[in-house]
């Protein structure tokens, strides 16, 4: 897992990851479902297998694609292994052959789906990746400032935190659903709460492509403060 959604923690060393998996002879699959497109993500020079993402979070494309690579290596896997994919959903083998030069039916591409993709990745491109890399952690940073200025601490030390989501720390007794629901209803903005242990304990506040913006670090900041003063 590159970018961790439920606690917004980053793995800073992937090559390291990479290095123990190949010296077990295993494959390191990555998800960089949160990571394409806001932070570096870099597969040939870590030494990632199989990385997948998807197109609806740092990208700021409609849902419903999930960009895939797949090494050298792994595809040697694929081709030589000895029992038959179980899933057809989740077929690999089957979806190198839907691309070949001699496609094999898989699925019905969403065409509007993938000029869609298109337009976003040459958003992309025209902002350059040091430049959207560099505004996703510079709106981060604003958001992490401010946050501990309202007294909201991070549950993610510096190191390890994602510039796309972050999880500031409830204090005890705080209203965690109805303070969401205020910001919804009297501000229009939403955030998420907390998964399983960290239900009720956390928000996560996502900062993701388009919407990695200091306007809308400044409006959150701003409706919170003001209704943190009611409670």
């Amino acid at each position: 897992m590159h970018a961790e959604t439920s606690t917004g923690a980053c793995q800073p060393d992937i090559a390291a990851v990479a290095e123990v998996c190949h010296r077990r002879d295993a494959l390191l699959i990555l998800d960089c479902v949160t990571s394409l497109g806001g932070l570096p993500v870099q597969v040939d020079a870590w030494g990632v297998d199989v990385a997948y993402g998807a197109s609806q979070k740092c990208l700021s494309a409609p849902p419903g694609l999930a960009p895939i690579t797949v090494s050298p290596r792994a595809e040697e896997r694929l081709r030589t292994r000895r029992s038959p994919v179980t899933s057809f959903y989740l077929d690999l083998s089957l979806l190198d052959k839907y691309w070949s030069e001699k496609p094999t039916y898989h699925h019905t591409a969403s065409i509007s789906l993938a000029y869609a993709l298109r337009e976003a990745l040459r958003l992309v491109e025209e902002e350059g990746l040091s430049a959207r890399f560099a505004r996703h952690q510079r709106n981060a940073e604003r958001l992490w400032g401010g946050l501990e200025a309202l007294g909201l601490s991070l549950l993610v030390p510096p190191t390890h935190r994602l510039p796309s989501l972050s999880t500031p720390v409830l204090p005890a007794g705080l209203d965690d659903a109805g303070l969401r629901r205020s910001l919804l209803q009297d501000f229009n903005i939403e955030i998420a709460g907390g998964f399983g242990p960290l239900a009720g304990k956390v928000w996560r506040i996502g900062l993701m492509g388009y919407s990695s913006r200091a306007e809308n670090v400044i409006t959150l900041l701003g409706a919170l403060a003001e209704l943190l003063k009611t409670k």
